[in-house]
């Protein structure tokens, strides 16, 4: 019986060693398959967070997860960028200085001018970690730039929103840039409404001063669309409706004769702009209107409103000024 026991011990513990064997070579076989197949090339869970890929019109690209040091190579890209939550190290810009809605916040923000080949030196020396451009723009130096960072170009668009969106699928700001679309078509009906108790059916005028001509603007040019439909301000019957805008003698002006006039320096600080402008004020044809008589002349700075009509901070900002203006002068 001992005898009979023992064997009977000996066979089972040789059929449990026989299993565990099995078990774990079967345990060990799915990480010689993934390195068979190539897995072991793809990023670790942890490269995976900080990276993720994105379709671009240059193919697959390796970006940020979140990335904290981002250029935009567009003159309209900082304020996407900041309407997004987000501050660029550098940015390219039109005027020397940015608008006051952004100045503060942009305050450390590299401003390299605007010419048509990017300053290589000085975005390498920005150290970003993704250049955001659009293709029209910084097609034929993607290659250079993508030396420097990861480097995602954007479609050419009709319609600013639609490059915001463009932007916020790049950063995962989706939500963010809907948000800051709804946002600014509540304003603007708000804005449309509070004028039309303020002015009513008096005509607006709106015009620019530029170097060498007097411009006014018709409802179907973007600024002036802003104007007259976006805000609802009633233009001058007599205006050209075929034309965008059209340029005018200052002896044709009066003719327009309208109730309020939206003025504009081209550039504030252009010599010509300033003496046109001297030269209107001193003017006794203008003195004699209607809008001027009655204190109606709502000045707006030129450079602020530079991105009017491509993008929701320049809109935002435009929107405040025109009713401030047409509040205080109600008073």
């Amino acid at each position: 019986m001992n005898r009979n026991t023992h064997l009977i011990v000996g066979i089972a513990i040789a059929l449990l060693l026989i299993i565990s064997s099995a078990c774990s070579s079967a345990n060990k076989e799915p990480n010689n398959t993934s390195a068979a197949s190539g897995d072991s090339s793809k990023p670790s869970e942890g490269a995976s967070d900080k990276q993720r890929v994105i379709q671009t019109l240059k193919g697959d690209i390796s970006i940020p997860t979140d990335p904290q040091r981002i250029i935009g190579l567009s003159v309209v890209y900082p304020e996407f960028l900041y309407a997004l939550g987000v501050v660029p190290v550098a940015v390219q810009n039109y005027h020397e200085e940015f608008p006051a809605y952004i100045k503060e916040a942009m305050k450390d923000t590299l401003k390299m001018g605007i010419a048509k080949t990017p300053n290589f030196e000085l975005i390498l020396a920005s150290t970003p970690d993704l250049i955001i451009a659009p293709t029209w723009w910084a097609d034929k130096d993607y290659d250079q730039l993508s030396k420097i960072a990861p480097t995602v170009l954007l479609p050419q668009r009709d319609d600013w929103r639609d490059e915001l969106r463009d932007i916020a699928e790049v950063l995962g700001k989706q939500d963010k840039a809907e948000q800051v679309i709804q946002d600014l078509k509540r304003k603007e009906a708000e804005a449309k409404e509070k004028l039309h108790t303020l002015v009513g059916d008096e005509t607006v005028m709106y015009m620019m001063i530029m170097e060498k001509d007097l411009i006014i603007y018709g409802e179907n040019i973007d600024r002036g669309s802003f104007i007259h439909k976006t805000l609802g301000l009633k233009p001058v019957k007599d205006f050209p409706q075929s034309e965008l805008s059209v340029a005018i003698s200052l002896e044709k002006i009066p003719e327009y004769n309208p109730d309020h006039i939206i003025l504009q320096l081209n550039n504030e600080d252009n010599a010509e702009v300033k003496n046109r402008y001297k030269e209107l004020m001193d003017s006794s044809l203008w003195k004699n209107m209607t809008a001027v008589k009655n204190n109606q002349v709502h000045i707006m700075g030129g450079n602020e409103w530079f991105n009017l009509g491509m993008s929701p901070l320049a809109d935002i900002n435009a929107i405040d000024d025109v009713v401030h203006t047409f509040e205080n002068n109600k008073k």
